[in-house]
């Protein structure tokens, strides 16, 4: 059995049997007047959940790439997802803790030297997460390498027996040149236009820079950070990591369907949050689009989920323009209207999403050439504070800046293209239907 925690306070059980994997809420806990579920998934009841639904929320826990590395470390086998959670699922996103409760007080390692967060950095492809060090349990999912660290005194340091982190650090990245100024370009600029955006900074450590995510999962209260509770729209779903994507490779270079596309999500937002939370996430996906954001997947939304289960859409995260990487895909993570690639989106491709969830199409419309003409207007700005952070500008960051413009400006103009029909056969013939 591995117990679920919120902070000291035990929320509920995962059980192993020869029955399978099930779920079950602690009876206290559904009883507290703040207690909120662990997934809009599993909404609170005595009832256990079976692992149909149990399973893939576990899984988006986890990173997605390093888990051989992590399991030898730990002599846990890999696929072995609760086994995993209840070995570093102490810090996890989201207000969760696995296998044991917070420790009272907050314990913490300070890193004292540039040196030293230079090795913690170059070591993590040999120990992701830190993991095996004394007291370090923390989860983050994604593909690319990061820790969770606290902020004491402007010094980082690696949270430690259950203590909350409050920063996400995020290293710089060989085979993607400005990796860090990229995305603190693209949620700088998210922030200047209006957009809720995860604060951001970067740093430095000798040879190695790195983007620092202040975590809007963590609050600071008088008795201390405190944990909130979220869920990525994945989970929300109940499905597995390995379909966050609309479209998954197939054979002979083709592609299938396999994960949820646009209306999905916004099917999803409209039935967990509010009708109306459907216009945060219209923003959110017209700026990933215009940053040719090619990696907003399902794991790239979430939602924030407060007591008794109400939610609202959590700020923007793991903003990159993958424009100037040549080996990065320029198809987006789901199909908008007919198109998947950025530069290619028409007007009627807006049309077509409003349409299909709910949404005018006019006022759509006009959204996109509002945030079309925010992005040109504050492109600038977001580069010089880039430049001012720690970590300085890099020969690329101009590019970046240059390439978003120019996206803005080309969806811009296109938005003019209204007609509608203009749909592609399987053999990707262009077949004209009638028009509005």
């Amino acid at each position: 059995m591995t117990d679920i925690f919120f902070e000291q306070l035990r929320v509920a059980s995962i059980l192993e049997n020869e029955h399978g994997v099930s779920l079950a809420y602690d009876p206290d806990w559904i009883d507290r007047k703040f207690a909120f579920p662990i997934s809009v998934t599993m909404p609170l009841r005595p009832e256990p959940y079976e692992a149909r639904i149990v399973l893939p929320w576990l899984a988006n826990l986890l990173p997605e790439t390093h888990l051989q590395e992590i399991g030898q470390i730990l002599q846990v086998a890999p696929q072995n997802i609760i086994g995993l959670l209840a070995r570093i699922g102490r810090d996890t996103a989201g207000a969760l803790a696995f296998g044991q409760p917070r420790e009272a007080g907050d314990r913490f390692h300070v890193v004292e030297t540039d040196e030293e967060l230079e090795r913690i950095i170059s070591d993590l492809p040999m120990k992701p997460l830190l993991a095996g060090e004394a007291g370090v349990s923390m989860s983050l999912a994604g593909a690319q390498e990061k820790i969770g660290v606290l902020i004491i005194d402007g010094r980082i340091a690696i949270p430690l027996d259950g203590t909350p982190s409050t920063h996400i650090l995020k290293p710089d990245v060989e085979r993607l040149k400005a990796s860090v100024q990229n995305e603190a370009f693209c949620l700088t600029l998210a922030g200047l236009i209006g957009l809720r955006a995860a604060t951001v900074t970067t740093g430095r450590a000798l040879r190695r820079s790195y983007l620092l995510v202040e975590r809007y999962d963590r609050i600071e209260t008088p008795a201390g950070i405190q944990r909130v509770h979220q869920e990525d729209l994945a989970q929300a779903l109940g499905i597995y990591p390995k379909d966050k994507y609309e479209y998954a490779p197939a054979g002979r270079g083709g592609e299938i369907r396999s994960g949820p596309g646009l209306i999905e999500l916004f099917k999803a937002v409209e039935r967990h949050v509010s009708p109306g939370a459907r216009l945060d996430l219209l923003d959110g996906m017209i700026f990933n689009v215009i940053c040719c954001n090619t990696d907003a997947h399902a794991k790239n939304y979430a939602l924030q989920i407060g007591a008794g289960g109400s939610s609202r859409l959590a700020p923007l995260y793991d903003v990159l323009c993958a424009k100037i990487y040549p080996q990065i895909t320029m198809n987006l993570a789901q199909s908008l209207g007919e198109r998947r690639v950025a530069a290619e989106v028409q007007g009627s491709d807006w049309q077509i999403l409003a349409r299909s969830v709910g949404l005018n199409p006019a006022h759509t419309l006009q959204r996109v050439a509002e945030l079309c003409k925010l992005v040109m207007e504050h492109a600038q700005e977001a580069r010089d504070r880039v430049v001012a952070m720690p970590a300085g500008g890099h020969e690329l960051l101009d590019r970046v800046q240059a390439e978003v413009a120019r996206s803005a400006q080309i969806i811009e103009r296109q938005l003019a293209n209204r007609r509608e029909g203009r749909r592609r056969d399987p053999r990707a013939k262009r077949i004209q239907n009638q028009g509005e």
